[in-house]
């Protein structure tokens, strides 16, 4: 089992950049796809990002690509989502995931594990 924590919301302005963090803990998070997702207001909750257990491989949703960028470190048990060039419509409740696997997913119901979620607002 892993417990997450996240960090690093706040108010930006459009075209600037925040980034998030989430801490992992346990001592086989190594094994977990780790996931960012997002829920505004009177939406569902939506995919955003995805990094490989291993960190070499990533995956993007189609309306952050090229403006986000998904890490990780091993060594800290963390996760970041750089968050640049950011828009109004990138407002929302971001939220990290986690769950044991060998693959890259992109589905709500594919993660077990969830953070209590960061709010991140972006004025026009």
């Amino acid at each position: 089992q892993v417990q997450l924590v996240e960090s690093g919301g706040g108010l930006v302005q459009a075209g600037g950049s925040l980034r998030l963090s989430c801490a992992a803990s346990g001592r086989t998070f190594s094994s977990y796809t780790m996931g960012w997702f997002r829920q505004a207001p009177g939406k569902e909750r939506e995919f955003v990002a995805a990094v490989w257990r291993s960190g070499d491989s990533t995956y993007y949703a189609d309306s952050v690509k090229g403006r986000f960028t998904f890490s990780r470190d091993g060594a800290k048990n963390m996760v970041y989502l750089q968050m640049n060039s950011l828009k109004p419509e990138d407002t929302a409740v971001y939220y990290c995931a986690a769950r044991l696997g060998s693959y890259i997913y992109t589905s709500v119901k594919q993660y077990p594990y969830w953070g209590q979620g960061t709010q991140v607002t972006v004025s026009s």
